[in-house]
């Protein structure tokens, strides 16, 4: 048996059992695929897969068990791959970070700038996706961190930790009558068209289920999954936006009598944790832990490397996480 033939059996499974899609992602032929996984299960003298014909239907009970064996092999090989790295270049490589919209775009940037100056010969790759999307690419090691609101601790292979807090807020034109209003009400938002997050993104959830609890209807007239856009489209009178208030605290637009203001709604709303996550038994290089320190002033290299080796101590949702 080899690695190959692990990577074909792991990346099948990843694939729903399509070794078209899995000849593809892995640039390799599908009968080559195929001949190796029928040797792999020969040696193993087991079926890991239930075949009709030549196309995989489902995945064996004792095929489950080698998928097991398999994802802790692979993990490990990455891990040992990480640990040459990191002694062979101590402050260099390239950091590679999963992320939504909203924090690449008002939460990252001086932690990234913060880390390059610290470690100038580290390279910092940005991916944006859903929530599910940076679950998915840190448990793929396509990313070495993930930070996104909501899902990521739906995903059992992921240890997660709270790094901030942080509420809604509405915006409006300045001349709009409820900038006037010293609280705002769920009612008052109800009564107004709204421009809010794609239902995936940056705790909507929260938003829908708290109209749901008062028995409200919300007009949503636009969905986005960016804050810029959004407040784009406040500026052209389509409704009231809510966004997150990092999107609006430095916005210099909506300082000093600006065309636009905000208003905070986490009365209504509550609060949202943003959370980061790691693929659980990692190997972790120390720019990587040095940028999660830089993020939050709740984590700490120490924290995370005991998250890392016992992740049922981080499985809970901290205060205020609402579990998304």
């Amino acid at each position: 048996m080899n690695l190959h033939q692990f990577r074909f059996v792991q990346e099948a499974a990843r694939r729903n059992l399509n070794l078209t899609e899995t000849a593809k992602a892995l640039h390799t032929s599908q009968p080559g695929i195929s001949k190796a996984i029928l040797e792999l299960e020969e040696e193993l003298g087991i079926d890991i897969f239930v075949r009709h014909g030549k196309r995989l239907r489902r995945i064996t009970e004792p095929g489950l068990k080698v998928l097991e064996s398999i994802d802790l092999i692979l993990r490990e090989v990455g891990n040992l791959k990480r640990i040459g790295d990191e002694y062979a270049m101590q402050d260099a490589g390239t950091l590679s970070i999963a992320t939504t919209h909203t924090q690449a775009r008002y939460v990252l940037p001086e932690p990234v700038a913060a880390l390059r100056k610290k470690y100038p010969k580290v390279t910092v790759s940005l991916h944006q996706g859903t929530p599910e999307q940076v679950a998915q690419m840190v448990l793929d090691e396509v990313a070495d961190i993930g930070l996104a609101t909501e899902s990521l601790s739906d995903f059992p292979d992921l240890v997660t930790l709270p790094a901030y807090e942080w509420h809604h807020v509405a915006v409006m034109p300045a001349h709009h009558p409820l900038a006037q209003a010293q609280r705002l009400t769920l009612e008052q938002l109800a009564a107004e068209p709204l421009i809010s997050y794609h239902p995936s993104f940056t705790g909507r959830k929260r938003i829908d289920h708290a109209f749901a609890q008062r028995g409200l209807h919300p007009n949503v007239a636009l969905e986005a999954i960016d804050a810029d856009v959004i407040k784009t489209y406040t500026r052209l009178g389509l409704g009231i936006g809510l966004v997150a208030e990092m999107a609006v605290k430095d916005d210099p637009t909506m300082q000093n009598q600006g065309d636009l203001v905000w208003r905070p709604v986490g009365h209504l709303f509550g609060p949202n944790m943003a959370r980061i996550a790691f693929k659980r038994g990692a190997y972790l290089r120390q720019f990587v832990l040095a940028f999660a320190e830089l993020i939050s002033d709740r984590l700490s290299k120490a924290m995370i490397m005991q998250a890392i080796r016992n992740p049922n101590d981080a499985a809970a949702p901290a205060s205020g996480d609402y579990g998304l």
